[in-house]
């Protein structure tokens, strides 16, 4: 094992006595990020606030109102999309009939979500990365599926995020497939979403990751009055609903509250967001939504998937679940005019090169476990190849305890490594790295006494 040692520690000598920090980036996601357009965005919400109201409940025999309008609308663009994917893009709107169900749904409707499918170029990789918004919008009564409600903010920038998504990476080929979903019925009880997580536990689906948009495109909050479009946040679940018995003692022994699936995607956003992102700080809150609402990530979190929450920083609820009206002074309701495309661009570019990066990587090494069978000053970890695309190297990974982030990086293209760091004081992990520089999500070690 001292083989491994000497090169751990030139490298760490090498950076320390190097000050400045090189941030690589992959060229192909940084030419798509170059590609995110405000104009489009700002286009896409405008034409969908045009639908006057996108209630769950709302028509769907009219061709210029209502939630049928507007589904056709995000149809035609992931269509118009597909031209030119080569045949890899294919899109439908995927229904399903409910049944009044006494409290949000009054009658038997037709609910319908917009999918759009980039199919992987890697027949072996059977891994799904689904991005969401919510195409329905509410207003004050949320049965009130007759007058106007924008829904601009909540969640047309949600939606404008995902099918600005689905233009760029639908012009180019990623090993595993991308699923972009807008679903209808989340103010109705996070319908659509459950509906679509339920269809993905049902055929087994590897769905590595959930990003769910809601609320994306604004900057500023009421009461407080904070401006401020340089900060995103993703909320995230600590536990599984697979951590149960032996798995969660195993949690809470070694203290890996942190590091669920969840809060290792949490962490991926954030890393990679603030890579390829100019003046965006991803704040990460360990929480798995916010009081009193809940979003579409929840269904595949309960289905055993990793998922999370994007949205703005700075929430304005006199712009959310309001009735148009003037009062006090005080304009309510989700509004245009209250989008910020600049910011929509950041958090749209966001969740591009997070699903770029994750769909160009290796799956995640396998079998990764810490040796525990001695008292030492020094931890050995060691681990397995990806069963998914091939892995150039591995970024071993360290994180003091207290840490919310990943603090420290070391490449080898071994699977063993002996590192001059307590294994009783720091949090390790690993990731596989394509030829490109993309890593996998990262996994934490198993302890062992072999």
């Amino acid at each position: 094992m001292k083989k491994y040692i000497a090169p751990v520690i030139l490298l760490l000598l090498a950076c320390k006595a190097n000050s400045q920090t090189i941030i690589q980036k992959d060229t192909v996601i940084e030419n798509m990020i170059n590609e995110v357009s405000k104009d489009s965005l700002l286009s896409y919400i405008q034409n969908l606030v045009n639908f006057g109201t996108r209630n769950t409940l709302s028509t769907q025999t009219s061709s210029t109102k209502g939630i049928g309008a507007a589904r056709n609308y995000v149809l035609q663009k992931f269509q118009s999309f597909a031209k030119q994917s080569g045949g890899r893009l294919t899109a439908f709107i995927d229904t399903t009939t409910l049944q009044p169900d006494g409290r949000r749904v009054d009658r038997s409707i037709v609910l319908g979500n917009v999918v759009a499918t980039l199919k992987g170029t890697n027949a072996n990789d059977n891994r799904v990365l689904i991005i969401s918004g919510h195409l329905d919008s509410r207003r004050t009564n949320v049965m009130d599926s007759v007058n106007d409600a924008p829904g601009a903010d909540d969640d047309a920038s949600g939606v404008a995020a995902l099918i600005e998504c689905a233009r760029i990476m639908s012009k180019r080929s990623f090993s595993s497939t991308v699923i972009f979903v807008a679903v209808s019925g989340e103010e109705q009880g996070l319908l659509g979403s459950t509906f679509m997580a339920e269809k993905a536990k049902q055929n087994n689906w590897n769905v590595e990751a959930v990003l769910n948009n809601d609320i994306v495109g604004s900057n500023n909050s009421n009461e407080t009055n904070i401006i401020n479009n340089t900060q995103v946040r993703v909320f995230s679940e600590a536990l599984s609903t697979e951590d149960t018995g032996r798995a969660l003692q195993r949690i809470r022994f070694y203290g890996l509250e942190n590091d669920g699936k969840s809060r290792q995607l949490a962490r991926y956003v954030k890393e990679t967001g603030e890579r390829y992102v100019d003046n965006l700080e991803v704040k990460m809150i360990y929480r798995t939504d916010r009081y009193l609402r809940g979003g579409d990530h929840l269904p595949y979190i309960e289905r055993g998937y990793a998922g999370v929450r994007i949205t703005e920083a700075n929430e304005n609820f006199t712009h959310q679940h309001q009735d148009i009206r003037m009062e006090n002074g005080i304009q309510y309701g989700d509004l245009v005019q209250y989008i910020d495309p600049e910011y929509l661009s950041k958090t749209t570019s966001l969740n591009l090169c997070s699903l770029a990066n994750l769909a160009k990587a290796p799956s995640s090494p396998q079998q990764f476990e810490m040796d525990v069978k001695d008292l030492t000053n020094f931890s050995t970890l060691h681990w397995q190849k990806p069963a998914i695309g091939n892995a150039k190297g591995y970024y071993v990974l360290i994180r003091e305890t207290t840490s919310s982030v990943w603090q420290k990086k070391i490449y080898t293209e071994q699977t063993e490594i002996k590192l001059p760091y307590s294994k009783d004081n720091y949090f390790f992990g690993v990731q596989a790295i394509s030829d490109d520089g993309n890593e996998s999500l990262a996994v934490v070690p198993t302890p062992s006494r072999n």
